[in-house]
């Protein structure tokens, strides 16, 4: 599965749990949230003010 800013949170925590560091490094610590699984990354990163496609990427690099 590649990950992109189009990505559902929820899905990619479904297949990578490990991934859930790369969320809370960039506060989302929400993420058992129901409303914040079922974000895309972008709509989580719009909200966060973080830069969703240098997470993609680290998220990429993690899961390679």
């Amino acid at each position: 599965m590649e990950i992109t800013k189009n990505s559902i949170i929820g899905d990619v925590l479904d297949q990578y749990p490990d991934t859930a560091e790369l969320f809370f490094s960039i506060g989302m610590h929400c993420l058992g949230c129901p409303a914040s699984r079922g974000e895309t990354i972008e709509e989580a990163c719009m909200v966060h003010g973080a830069d969703a496609d240098a997470l993609v990427a680290d998220l990429n690099k993690a899961i390679a």
